[in-house]
């Protein structure tokens, strides 16, 4: 793609990178067949291409984002899968967060838009305020109904995430150090985490029982909470990196072999930590270390060489967009499945998304539920006892629209090799 900045633009490294980046798309058109939205929407506009076409005239422009490219701005996943299909190497990750933070600097949205999206910023990466955000939403969930019927779909979105029965917190998964059960092979930081932490609590319980039976010490500091991928995706790029520089003073200080990630969305940000602070000269090089130490944990256990075990359940297994297209991980999970006995399926069209997509759902709740029922039919259709995934938000977007139990497989795993049978499937 020809590109038109002048050089006092290119003195800016950010949009050096991103001139870089739009000279690699050569409008081929592959990243249209594999887009979620484009599939729905049948947009140029709402596909990758388009999307790079909206960027670049934005960015050479140098003027503010209009409402008209922040409308398809907003509608992009950031599901990746558009880099998976690329044969030009497109790093659209980068360029899209390039384009928010954009937006969000120059682009002054309605009240209504701008008061949600800061209360989401500002509840979501703070457990303690989620959790009570929650008890609020649950005695309003009610309302939901009401809320859509009379045009407040995010609103009438929002409520109807809330879980039920609201989960209760877990003690085993507080911040602190958790020994070994047998001969130690070493030390690793288990991310706490905010969402998940709350809406989930025993994925990070199952975590450290299976860790530690394995003889890895866990510490979980609890200090960093929110690893910045909330906000960094909302083109809050202050706050993101503040939360990046937190994470990484306190895994640097806990000085482990790896930093455990049990949500996807969290671990795609994670190992692009290097890359978000390239630009810090106190923080590039322990970015790019923390980076490195960052491994999911099905990536970590594959290379434990777990033994075989009976697990007997008919799993479809939902592959998050983070974990198949973000950090490229396509099979590793399904290994450790199979290897512990469960029969592991793999769903159709299983590269689109399932629109849950960190804030995505709440933002866009029209886009969201077509994914998400077009997502669960898929499921559905492979008549599957139970259905494994390993990001907290595909959990809770696919849990509401299916009554098909939906685990982390990290839950399967640990029950798997000697832990308690998960609570979800009775």
């Amino acid at each position: 793609m020809q590109t038109t900045f002048t050089a006092e633009q290119l003195e800016n490294p950010r949009i050096s990178e991103a001139n870089t980046i739009l000279r690699k798309c050569v409008h081929c058109g592959f990243c249209t067949a594999t887009c979620p939205t484009y599939v729905l929407l049948g947009d140029e506009l709402d596909s990758p291409r388009g999307r790079i076409y909206l960027i670049k005239n934005m960015l050479e422009s140098g003027e503010p984002a209009t409402q008209e490219t922040v409308k398809h701005l907003d509608r992009c996943l950031s599901c990746l899968s558009c880099m998976t299909t690329c044969p030009s190497g497109v790093n659209y990750m980068h360029l899209i967060d390039e384009a928010r933070a954009h937006v969000e600097e120059t682009y002054k949205r309605p009240l209504f838009e701008r008061m949600l999206r800061n209360v989401l910023a500002y509840v979501m990466p703070r457990p303690w305020f989620f959790r009570l955000s929650l008890i609020g939403a649950k005695l309003a969930s009610p309302l939901a109904p009401v809320a859509r019927a009379m045009g407040a779909t995010r609103i009438g979105a929002l409520l109807s995430l809330v879980p039920s029965p609201m989960p209760t917190p877990e003690p085993f998964g507080q911040p602190g150090s958790y020994p070994p059960e047998n001969t130690r092979k070493g030390r690793v930081a288990l991310l706490m985490g905010c969402v998940q932490s709350v809406l989930d609590p025993g994925i990070n319980a199952a975590t450290i029982r299976l860790l530690t039976r394995l003889g890895f010490e866990v510490v979980v500091s609890g200090e960093e909470a929110c690893c910045g991928s909330l906000t960094h995706h909302m083109g809050k790029e202050e706050d993101a990196l503040a939360r990046a520089r937190r994470s990484i003073d306190q895994w640097t200080r806990a000085d482990v072999d790896a930093v455990i990630i049990t949500a996807s969305g969290c671990g795609t940000t994670i190992k692009d930590y290097g890359h978000m602070l390239r630009l810090d000269p106190a923080y590039a090089e322990k970015a790019k270390a923390i980076s490195a130490k960052a491994k999911d944990v099905t990536e970590f256990l594959l290379a434990q060489n777990l033994p075989e075990a009976q697990g007997g359940l008919k799993l479809a297994y939902h592959s998050a967009c983070s974990m198949q297209h973000g950090q490229k991980l396509k099979t590793e999970p399904q290994k450790l499945l199979r290897r512990a006995g469960f029969t592991v399926m793999d769903v159709p069209e299983g590269h689109l998304c399932c629109g849950s997509a960190g804030t995505y759902h709440i933002l866009q709740p029209e886009i969201a539920s077509k994914l998400r029922d077009r997502k669960v039919a898929n499921i559905e259709s492979l008549a599957p006892q139970a259905i494994a995934t390993g990001n907290i938000g595909c959990i809770t977007q696919i849990g509401s629209g299916t009554g098909i139990p939906i685990l982390h497989t990290i839950e399967l795993l640990d029950w798997a090799y000697g832990g308690p049978k998960p609570a979800k499937l009775g």
